[in-house]
């Protein structure tokens, strides 16, 4: 039973990491070459696989149920957890918003394509937002199924895309060189929230238990899998076309439709479509699962069925009414994602376990690196923020 736990929960992982923004990869990456961005990915995967190993540290000493809510009040204080609380809040309703409001409109359309009908685009977000609601309340368990099945076509999809665009694969491409260095610095806040796995932590941590050893396979495998992944991805994208044809796709319909021409096949498109589509599902539940029960933890709710659905009320019904009625509010939002992201997944396990540590300096599980390796990844996360910044200021270019 364990062992088949451990396997959804790297499947959790991964499913939550693998969203849509994969495929937002090759375009912010288009002006770097392929080592340059290889390197990029590589180090990102490190600092997100270090800091999930971080949040392992704290789970150790806290309740099986226990989310940022109640790590930040023990380690930070009632400021730390207002902090941790608008960070998971601010994020998670954000992206649950843009899920709600971009798979409802291709539900919509799907719908009226293979149906006849004439649904309005709301008709769609409300059945997305109700059935992934549902399955979140049902429980972990029943994401976990869910997610296998996604999964595992995600994968089929992802295959068939990787067999049909080998072939046309250019080794000269991969040895471009970046044209610029301020793109690296564009590049680097897509890159990263491409590995965000770290709000459905707490989740992993109630359905499996506090046995560390099993959680650091799960965290370390469960980020290893889209990290082989985005680099295969890196190797076609980037080994199909040269820099330039890369940075004169018009954004991601541009770099699909060049994608397709170029291995003379409609059914790249397609598959690429799929994926988008179940990319979005599985991160969705992994995102939905994560503030479910940050807010089952923050509000003192039990696991009865009246709990689970007032608490699937304050996951859902906020960001489905931000995606019907206020779609430029998540939109701008979104634009905040990396600094929200920074916080929640580097700052604040730094933090947590620099106070730990200097209070249990002996004590249980500690990852390797001590204050020097919290030390980088404040750093990294100051990085992160400034690029962040930068783009915002439009000092440097926002691309992805």
């Amino acid at each position: 039973m364990l062992k088949n736990k451990t396997i959804g929960s790297m499947l959790i992982v991964a499913g939550t990491t693998i969203g849509a923004g994969m495929l937002a990869l090759p375009i912010a990456s288009a002006g770097l070459g392929f080592t340059t961005a290889l390197s990029l990915i590589l180090l990102t995967w490190v600092l997100m696989t270090y800091t999930a190993l971080l949040m392992l540290e704290l789970h150790q000493y806290a309740d099986r149920d226990a989310t940022l809510n109640t790590l930040a009040k023990s380690w930070l204080g009632k400021r730390g957890q207002w902090v941790a609380n608008f960070s998971v809040m601010f994020l998670f309703y954000a992206l649950c918003a843009a899920y709600i409001a971009g798979g409802g409109a291709q539900l919509q359309e799907k719908l009226n394509n293979g149906l006849s009908l004439s649904l309005a685009p709301q008709v769609g977000s409300v059945i997305l937002a109700v059935v992934i609601g549902t399955v979140v309340t049902l429980g972990t368990s029943k994401v976990d199924k869910l997610n296998r099945v996604l999964f595992t076509i995600k994968v089929c999809v992802l295959a068939s895309l990787f067999y049909m665009l080998t072939p046309y694969v250019h080794g000269q491409h991969l040895l471009e060189m970046p044209i610029e260095q301020g793109l690296i610095l564009s590049a680097i806040p897509v890159v990263f929230t491409s590995f965000g796995f770290h709000g459905s932590i707490p989740s992993i941590v109630k359905y499996v238990g506090l046995d560390i050893k099993t959680l650091r396979k799960v965290m370390v495998a469960g980020a290893a899998l889209p990290l082989v992944i985005y680099i295969f991805w890196q190797l076609l994208s980037q080994g199909m076309m040269s820099q330039s044809d890369l940075l004169q796709s018009q954004g991601l319909p541009g770099f699909v439709s060049s994608v397709a021409s170029i291995a003379h096949s409609p059914h790249v498109a397609t598959a690429v479509n799929i994926f988008a589509d179940l990319a979005l599902a599985t991160s969705f539940l992994g995102v939905s699962l994560g503030l479910f029960d940050f807010f089952a933890d923050a509000f003192k709710k039990g696991n009865g069925s009246k709990d689970r659905i007032k608490t699937a009320l304050i996951t859902f019904i906020p960001p489905l009414g931000f995606a019907l009625f206020y779609p430029q509010g998540f939109i701008m939002a979104l634009g905040y994602a990396a600094i929200a992201l920074v916080i929640l997944a580097v700052f604040l396990p730094v933090a947590m376990v620099y106070k730990q540590r200097s209070t249990k300096p002996d004590a249980g599980y500690q990852v390797k690196g001590g204050n020097i390796g919290l030390a980088l990844a404040a750093l990294f996360g100051v990085l992160i923020i400034s690029a962040q910044g930068l783009q915002m200021a439009g000092l440097i270019p926002a691309i992805g």
